[in-house]
């Protein structure tokens, strides 16, 4: 596809703020590296924040031994530092360097344990701590390091003879000034708040003075107010973002109030606001929902952050500000993306599921987007980012938001859908009824897509309607599309066909819903589920192909086995 003029300069535009986004951070690290480190290193911490994060033995034991199972596969160390030995991917460099692992450790916390887990952050120090380059100095990275290093701070230290612990809080407070100086080059997302949340932390952490914990804590304010939207979802749309900010969030209130200091003002209330946005998205099996770039959901992790919630209520019908609409009856759930990406910035992470649904029902979801994958190449990565790894409606085997590359922008979906346009309502017998419309598809096959879906108020029957049409006025399209709708079944449901244009879906604990398509054909074809905790995990999907223009509208239903 040759790339538009207004896409091109949309591109450039993006890229040219990267380009300067990126000078502002390797110049950042040049200046920490040519400015005289300051005598007035912190002499100790006062306090290690909590980690809500889930806790694994087996991951405990494996470290003990020189093993490191991190990113989906494993490292054997054996008596070197896993820091002396190239890692078997990026991903697993990611996570090594962000000592995030130290939580397990927490598990034994032996003489013998904390000894280990301190030769390995001295490793650190030797070989990466004073140069700032590579995957150890990635933004990310450097914040989760701060983070992991404050809250089990108590596993490093403990034991610790007096010059380890100089060094460890003289690389600490180098690390922190390296964040201060990179984060007003950061772009508005997911890694600027963590470092935000790293700062005001470490601020509370270490001995200093109250102006600059104030001016940390307004820094984190002004921060949460930028990406936490009104209805108290992430800028990012994906529904996973408000669990993993939530897991620093608490901790860092919780630590604000124990040692007396004044909370932030916006804090408590943007966490407040961000619990009903988190309970949106929750299936019936108590996991959530798999839109833009969200993966598995450790329950341990959801129910440790959930016991913390005093807003407790139902979810809301919508979230207008991250456009997702769920309708809910009886046992029955349908959760449905009506948005785009809110930047360019935004979209180098987000999925091209405009329309897309998930449903749950009983203790089950049923039907569900591929999901992201955790730890995995980038063409898995970018594969479950396209349309056709959504529960939505493909023409051409085409995304209705193309991803461009560039060295300069990554992968961002920057054309593709400019609008979309939905309604709710309720009708006389107290069904409810939400129509989408999206034109992802208008520029280059002439066409909107429309998604109307209706729940009934006993919750026990789902009806869908998709219809692709041509705007008024516009010359009718002689060349044949191929349509293809896809419902994505999770790997947990089974399928068995009753006829040719019904599928019986069954879940472990009997639960049966029949999805019927009349006058057509539903196939039942494999299918590759990215987001289950073990990987990458095979399924099924329901697809249904019809070509444009003879045929330009389908009707489905879902329906409760009595």
């Amino acid at each position: 596809m040759i790339m538009q003029l207004a896409d091109r300069r949309r591109l450039v535009a993006f890229g040219l703020r990267e380009t300067g986004r990126r000078f502002y951070r390797r110049t950042a690290g040049l200046r920490l590296a040519l400015t005289p480190f300051s005598n007035s290193v912190p002499d100790r911490l006062i306090v290690a924040p909590t980690d809500l994060h889930a806790i694994d033995t087996f991951v405990a034991e494996e470290i003990a031994y020189g093993r490191f199972p991190l990113a989906g596969t494993s490292l054997d160390a054996g008596r070197q530092s896993p820091f002396a030995i190239d890692p078997p991917s990026r991903m697993f460099a990611e996570r090594l360097h962000s000592f995030a692992w130290l939580r397990h450790i927490r598990a034994e916390r032996t003489e013998q344990a904390c000894a280990h887990a301190r030769s390995i952050v001295a490793s650190w120090m030797t070989l990466h701590g004073g140069r700032v380059r590579g995957v150890a100095w990635r933004p990310n990275v450097v914040a989760e390091r701060v983070i992991a290093w404050l809250s089990h701070s108590t596993v490093v230290l403990q034991g610790a003879e007096a010059g380890f612990y100089r060094r460890f809080m003289k690389s600490l407070a180098y690390q922190v000034r390296y964040l201060r100086r990179i984060v007003r080059g950061m772009p508005m997302e997911e890694t600027r708040l963590r470092i935000r949340i790293a700062l005001a932390m470490a601020s509370i952490s270490m001995p200093t003075r109250n102006a600059f914990i104030r001016r940390e804590g307004s820094r984190l304010d002004r921060e949460l107010e930028r990406q936490i939207l009104p209805d108290g979802g992430h800028v990012s749309r994906n529904p996973r973002a408000n669990l993993d900010l939530l897991l620093d969030l608490l901790p860092l209130r919780q630590t604000y109030i124990n040692l007396g200091h004044d909370v932030p003002p916006k804090l408590i209330p943007t966490i407040d606001r961000m619990y009903p946005a988190l309970r949106f998205f929750r299936h019936q099996d108590g996991d959530l929902a798999l839109f833009n770039g969200a993966t598995s959901t450790p329950a341990s992790e959801l129910i440790s952050v959930l016991r913390y919630d005093e807003t407790a209520g139902k979810p809301f019908k919508s979230l207008p500000h991250m456009n997702y609409h769920r309708l809910s009856s009886g046992s029955a759930t349908v959760i449905v993306d009506t948005g785009k990406p809110l930047t360019p910035e935004l979209s180098q992470r987000t999925h091209a599921g405009c329309l897309a649904f998930e449903m749950s029902a009983g203790r089950h979801r049923f039907i569900v987007n591929c999901g992201a994958p955790k730890f995995a190449q980038r063409d898995f990565r970018q594969l479950a980012r396209s349309t056709a790894a959504h529960s939505t409606v493909t023409l051409n085997e085409t995304s209705s938001g193309r991803v461009l590359r560039s060295p300069l922008c990554g992968s961002s979906i920057l054309t593709g859908i400019s609008s979309v346009e939905a309604e709710r309502w309720e009708d006389d017998r107290g069904n409810d009824w939400l129509r989408a419309i999206h034109d992802g598809y208008l520029r280059e096959f002439g066409y909107y897509h429309e998604r109307e879906i209706g729940l009934s108020s006993k919750g026990n029957k789902i009806k869908g309607h998709d219809r692709m049409f041509s705007p008024e006025g516009a010359k009718n399209h002689t060349k044949a599309i191929q349509a293809t709708a896809r419902f994505h079944i999770h790997p947990a449901i089974s399928l068995s066909r009753i006829d040719t244009e019904t599928i019986m879906l069954v879940a472990l604990d009997g639960e049966t819903w029949h999805f019927s398509a009349p006058g057509l054909a539903v196939n039942v074809e494999e299918d590759i589920f990215f987001a289950d905790a073990s990987g990458f995990r095979n399924s099924q999907q329901l697809v249904i192909e019809f070509s444009l223009p003879e045929v330009s509208d389908i009707r489905w239903m879902l329906k409760r086995a009595e």
